[in-house]
């Protein structure tokens, strides 16, 4: 019976959620599986996986074969690293010390280029937030500036036709008390003339 280490699909339509399982080679993809190593969950940012690294290297040193996108995956979280470690232990290359340790080190430095993606992500959103906020500030600004300049020009506009309103009133008081001494000369002379 070979064993294949692959993904079974979980979740709705669209939503992709997997296990990571070790399986009978022909049992169907969602079928009956021996034993779940773990998740993997591809709608995050980045993609969350829990795995069992022992589990899977328990499953890689007795012969089960990995799919491509598994074989990524059990990558990722070191498991093919520690298979070859354990595979050193085994020949007497290393000792168990030496290969706990190496691992040890390779998943802090794997952890630390986790991080900083996830900071580098925050920071990107948080840029683009900034970018936003800048930008509407500035059109609320334009806008201010258009609303204060027509209210400006609405003054002006008033403050020209108060002005032509009193020069007319001017106008017509200077001429009134003319044409009024001027009506009564002439009705005057009229009755005089009469």
């Amino acid at each position: 019976m070979s064993v294949k280490i692959r993904l079974q699909r979980h979740g709705k339509k669209g939503k992709p959620f997997y296990w990571i399982v070790a399986a009978d080679a022909r049992s169907k993809r969602d079928g009956k599986y021996l034993e779940k190593i773990g998740t993997y969950n591809p709608n995050t940012n980045p993609a969350s996986i829990d795995l069992d690294v022992d589990g899977a290297v328990k499953w890689l040193q007795n012969g089960a074969q990995p799919t491509d996108t598994a074989k990524a995956i059990l990558s990722y979280k070191g498991a093919m690293l520690k298979n070859h470690l354990v595979g050193g232990v085994a020949k007497g290359a290393l000792t168990e010390e030496q290969a706990e340790e190496k691992f040890q080190a390779w998943v802090a430095e794997k952890d630390a280029k986790i991080a900083a993606q996830k900071d580098g992500l925050t920071k990107s959103k948080e840029d683009a937030k900034a970018e936003v906020l800048a930008a509407e500030v500035k059109i609320n600004e334009e806008r201010l500036a258009a609303v204060q300049e027509a209210e400006n020009e609405a003054i002006k506009v008033a403050a020209d036709a108060k002005a032509a309103a009193e020069a007319a009133e001017n106008v017509v008081e200077e001429v009134a008390p003319e044409s009024i001494d001027d009506a009564q000369a002439a009705a005057t002379e009229e009755g005089k003339t009469e």
